[in-house]
């Protein structure tokens, strides 16, 4: 027996569907030991993209719907991983619980709640490596209460829990203070939704600045705007890299550094078709 197991399987997504048919088709083919096993993020991918599968009930598969995680499952995650840390616990109890029942609350993604402790933890190091705390004398035996109190904690607490869900899952791109669109620029949205697009055509999870560029291009083309050039179009990428919301890789030539999405894409569009002129971008396509 072969076991193949395919994970992200919605990415095999392709016009008439024949890589998805031609996978489901082989385990049936006379004399297969082939077993197949296919992970999807949507439940309905097989009725939605696959109808054909109806009609043939030799080649529709068995379905297996995974609930998603309860808080107490995340906190028992979370303080699984925590335990496989040497030395002190770098989480704070609070922040634990109140990850868990955020996150459990909204999709119930162990991954989510895993990635909101990393830059928690990444933003109490910001934190500790910033500040400049006040050495004491060397007559003096202790510091001062003064000096004492500029300390930043060192362990991630719930403020700081509160502080990454806000900024990163609560659709930051529109909120903050003040008018949305001066938090997050026009020629930003237009940045992040043109990688959407890119990213759902060609099937992949990363792209070059010079093929974002281009489509970046053709968007505002459609939409009758003015568009940036490529060196500004990378200063654009490194302030949303500074957002936390896409992922740069740096190469010697400007036009092949890699961008990527840091959050789920449906986070971002769900933000951005806020704005009617990016939602309008986002449903006509390239």
């Amino acid at each position: 027996m072969l076991l193949l197991i395919l994970d992200e399987m919605d990415q095999l997504d392709s016009k008439g569907q024949d890589v998805l048919y031609t996978v489901f088709e082989w385990p049936w083919i006379p004399r297969s030991r082939l077993v197949l096993v296919g992970i999807a993020n949507a439940l309905d991918l097989t009725d939605r993209i696959l109808p054909r599968l109806q009609a043939r009930p030799k080649c529709k598969p068995q379905l297996l719907n995974f609930s998603p995680y309860t808080r107490e499952q995340i906190i028992a995650i979370l303080q699984d991983r925590l335990k496989q840390v040497s030395g002190d616990p770098i989480l704070e109890n609070s922040a634990i619980q109140f990850c868990a029942r955020k996150v459990s609350s909204v999709s119930g993604d162990a991954r989510k709640a895993l990635d909101v402790c990393r830059r928690a933890v990444e933003v109490v190091e910001s934190d500790v490596k910033s500040q400049t705390v006040l050495k004491p004398l060397s007559d003096c035996k202790s510091p001062s209460k003064f000096s004492q109190s500029l300390l930043v904690p060192k362990k991630v607490s719930l403020p700081h829990i509160s502080r990454v869900i806000s900024e990163v899952y609560g659709n930051r791109m529109t909120s903050g203070s003040g008018d949305a669109d001066e938090t997050f620029p026009l020629q930003q949205k237009l940045l992040v939704c043109s990688l959407l697009l890119l990213m759902k055509a060609s099937k992949v999870k990363e792209v070059t600045l010079g093929k974002l560029h281009e489509t970046y291009c053709r968007v505002c083309r459609k939409q009758q705007m003015a568009a940036v050039d490529q060196s500004e179009c990378l200063s654009l990428a490194n302030l949303l890299e500074a957002r936390g919301i896409l992922g740069l890789k740096k190469a010697k030539e400007a036009r092949l550094t890699k961008i990527s999405l840091k959050i789920e894409e449906k986070d971002v569009e769900y933000a951005l078709k806020d704005k009617v002129l990016i939602g309008n971008i986002l449903d006509a396509g390239l």
